[in-house]
C-alpha cells in the first residue's frame, strides 16, 4: 500500500511540474542513449565529420573561393532563401551550423534504438519545438531582412516591434491577424440565408437558393466545433457553401454554440442526439425530403459517422435511413496514428487537461489553438514572431487565418470522453467499442455510399489515417486525396489555370492507402468538380426550391445567426 501511495504521489508531482511530459520524454531519450553508447558514439562521430566540412566550407568562403553548401536548406524552407545567407560568410556559417546541428539532432532522436514508439515521437516533437525556436532568423542579428528594415526606417521598425512585444506579452499571445481585420456577417459568412432552428447546442442555417431549380436531396454540413462553422463560408471566392448553392443544391449547415461553464456536463451523446440527429430531422422536415446528403468535416465527420452507425443499430428493415449518402472531409475514425497531435495524447497529459477543465467546466479555446499552432511552429508561431517583433509589422489580413484565430471552447464531459475513448483508447474502430446514447457504435453497419476526402499535407488528420475510414464501413467509397493541407486542401475552389491536384478512385475497403494512391489517376484542378458530379448523380431530380423554414421551424434571423458571434 505504501508503495502504491508513493507511486501515486510521484506521479501527481510529475504531472504538476511537467504537465505535457516534456521532462519525461527527455529522460526516456537520455536513458536510451545511455543504454546504447555505441549508437551515440557513432552519431557523434558523424556529427564531427559534418562540422569539419562546415569549417572547411567557412574557410573557403572567407577566402572568397567558390564552394557549395555542405548542408543546403530544403527547397521548401523559406527561412534561408535570401541570397545574403550565401554571400555573407558569417550568416552562411550560422546557417550551415544550425542546419547541420538540427538535422543531426532530429535524425538521432528518430533513430534512437530501444525507445517506446510513443516516447520517441513525443521526444522528437519537443526537440523540434526547441530546434525551431533557436533558428538564427528568429533573432535580430540572424535576420538580414530585419536589419535592412531597421536601417531603412531609422530604427522605427524595431521600436514598433518592441511595443508590440510589450502588449502581446501582457496578453500571452502572438496574434496571427489584426483583431478587426474582418467582420463575420459582413466580410465573411456572407452567403444569404436564415437561421431556421436553434437549441442549446447549435443553430441550423438554411441558405437561400441561387438558381431557379434545385436538386431534391438537400445537403447538411456537420462542421467541427473546435472552430466556427464559417470555414465553409469564408470570403465569396473561397466559400464552399456559396459554390454549392450556385450549382443548384439546397444547403444547410450547423453553427455550434461556443460553450460556457453551464455546459460542463454536456456529453458526446448530446452532440449526437441534440446535435446532428436533430439537425437531420429538421432539414428533412423543412425540405420535405425523405433522405438527405450529410457532410462531416474533421471531428464533425467523426460525429456524423457515429450518428450513421447509431441510427443503423435498431433501424427497422423496411425503414429508409434519413441519410442516403454522405461525405467525410479529413475525418478520423481510426486514431492509431493521429500524427503530430499524438505528442499530447497519453494518460498523464489527459489527466492534467481534465484538472484544467475542472474549474471552468471547459477547455479554453486558446489552449486548443496553441496546441495546433505547435504542430507547425515555423509557419504558425515563428513566422508571426518575426513579422511582429523583428519587422514591426502587422500580418496581412487573411480570411482563413482570421477564422483560425476565432477559437471555441470544449465542454468538459464531451472533450474528456473524446480524448480518452477515441484518441487514447482508439475504441471507435472496434465493433461496439463505444456506447453513445444507449447504443453500441459499430461502423461496419454504415452501408451508405461515402465520398471520402483526405489532404496530402494534413498535420491534424494525416491522409493515410483518414483512408482507414473506407476499411471500417461497409458501403461503397469514392476516395479523394487532394494536395495541400487540412484547410486549404478542402477550400479548393476551381480556378483557371488550376493551382491544385487531386487523386481520385474507388476506395471501397481500402487497407493500403499508398497502394491506392499508386493506382489512382492524378487530375489537375479542384476536387470540388469531381464531388459535384458525384453528388449530381445521387441528389435527385431538379425541382422548385423549398421554402425558407417551415410552419414548425420559421426563420428566426438572418445568417450567420447569433452563436457564431459568441466569444
Amino acid at each position: 500500500m505504501s508503495e502504491r501511495i508513493e507511486e501515486a504521489a510521484v506521479k501527481a508531482v510529475n504531472q504538476a511540474i511537467d504537465p505535457f511530459g516534456i521532462g519525461a520524454a527527455a529522460m526516456a531519450l537520455q536513458q536510451a542513449w545511455l543504454t546504447h553508447p555505441d549508437y551515440l558514439q557513432e552519431r557523434l562521430s558523424a556529427f564531427n565529420t559534418e562540422l569539419a566540412k562546415i569549417v572547411e566550407h567557412a574557410c573557403l568562403c572567407a577566402m572568397d573561393m567558390p564552394t557549395e553548401d555542405p548542408v543546403p536548406p530544403a527547397a521548401y524552407d523559406g527561412r534561408f532563401c535570401d541570397p545574403v545567407w550565401i554571400t555573407n560568410p558569417c550568416l552562411d556559417l550560422a546557417k550551415e551550423t544550425y542546419l547541420a546541428s538540427s538535422r543531426w539532432l532530429m535524425d538521432t532522436v528518430y533513430e534512437t534504438p530501444g525507445m517506446d514508439p510513443h516516447e520517441r515521437h513525443r521526444a522528437a516533437f519537443w526537440t523540434r519545438q526547441m530546434v525551431d525556436a533557436v533558428a538564427p532568423d528568429n533573432t535580430y542579428w540572424g535576420n538580414p531582412e530585419a536589419q535592412r528594415r531597421a536601417i531603412e526606417t531609422g530604427g522605427r521598425s524595431l521600436l514598433r516591434g518592441l511595443e508590440k512585444f510589450r502588449r502581446d506579452a501582457l496578453d500571452r499571445d502572438i496574434p496571427m491577424q489584426p483583431p478587426n481585420a474582418f467582420r463575420v456577417g459582413t466580410d465573411l459568412a456572407t452567403t444569404p440565408g436564415r437561421v431556421v432552428h436553434r437549441n442549446r447546442l447549435f443553430e441550423l442555417i438554411q441558405y437561400a437558393p441561387a438558381t431557379e431549380q434545385v436538386y431534391s436531396v438537400p445537403i447538411l454540413f456537420v462542421p467541427p466545433w473546435i472552430n466556427k462553422y464559417y470555414v465553409l463560408d469564408l470570403s465569396p471566392k473561397r466559400s464552399l457553401i456559396a459554390w454549392l448553392v450556385g450549382r443548384g443544391y439546397t444547403v444547410f449547415t450547423m453553427s455550434w454554440r461556443n460553450p460556457g461553464s453551464e455546459m460542463r456536463d454536456t456529453k458526446f451523446d448530446n452532440y449526437l442526439t441534440e446535435g446532428v440527429a436533430e439537425a437531420v430531422d429538421v432539414t428533412r422536415e423543412i425540405t420535405g425530403a425523405p433522405q438527405i446528403h450529410a457532410v462531416g468535416y474533421c471531428i464533425g465527420g467523426t460525429l456524423l459517422a457515429t450518428y450513421l452507425a447509431w441510427f443503423e443499430r435498431d433501424r427497422a428493415r423496411n425503414r429508409k435511413p434519413p441519410v442516403a449518402h454522405w461525405s467525410a472531409f479529413t475525418t478520423l475514425a481510426d486514431f492509431s496514428d493521429p500524427g503530430e497531435i499524438s505528442a499530447f495524447i497519453d494518460e498523464g497529459i489527459i489527466a492534467n487537461l481534465e484538472r484544467m477543465m475542472d474549474g471552468p467546466g471547459y477547455l479554453d479555446g486558446e489552449a486548443m489553438a496553441w496546441s495546433f499552432r505547435m504542430l507547425r511552429p515555423n509557419t504558425l508561431i515563428w513566422n508571426y514572431y518575426i513579422t511582429r517583433y523583428l519587422f514591426g509589422d502587422e500580418p496581412e489580413p487573411f480570411d482563413a487565418l482570421f477564422w483560425n484565430t476565432d477559437s471555441t471552447r470544449m465542454p468538459q464531459a464531451m472533450h474528456s470522453f473524446y480524448l480518452r475513448e477515441f484518441y487514447l483508447n482508439n475504441r471507435l474502430r472496434e465493433p461496439d467499442g463505444v456506447t453513445l446514447a444507449g447504443k453500441g457504435i459499430d461502423l461496419r453497419r454504415i452501408k451508405q455510399p461515402l465520398y471520402n476526402v483526405a489532404t496530402e499535407q494534413d498535420h491534424i488528420a494525416p491522409w493515410r489515417a483518414v483512408f482507414r475510414l473506407p476499411g471500417l464501413v461497409s458501403g461503397p467509397v469514392r476516395g479523394i486525396l487532394a494536395t495541400s493541407g487540412h484547410i486549404f486542401g478542402i477550400l479548393s475552389p476551381p480556378v483557371d489555370p488550376p493551382k491544385r491536384r487531386y487523386w481520385a478512385a474507388d476506395a471501397t475497403g481500402v487497407d493500403d492507402p499508398d497502394a491506392w494512391r499508386e493506382q489512382a489517376p492524378k487530375t489537375p484542378g479542384s476536387w470540388w468538380e469531381d464531388w459535384d458530379a458525384w453528388l449530381a448523380e445521387r441528389c435527385g431530380s431538379l425541382q422548385a426550391p423549398p421554402p425558407m423554414g417551415s410552419k414548425d421551424h420559421p426563420p428566426l434571423e438572418e445568417a450567420p445567426g447569433t452563436y457564431v458571434h459568441e466569444k
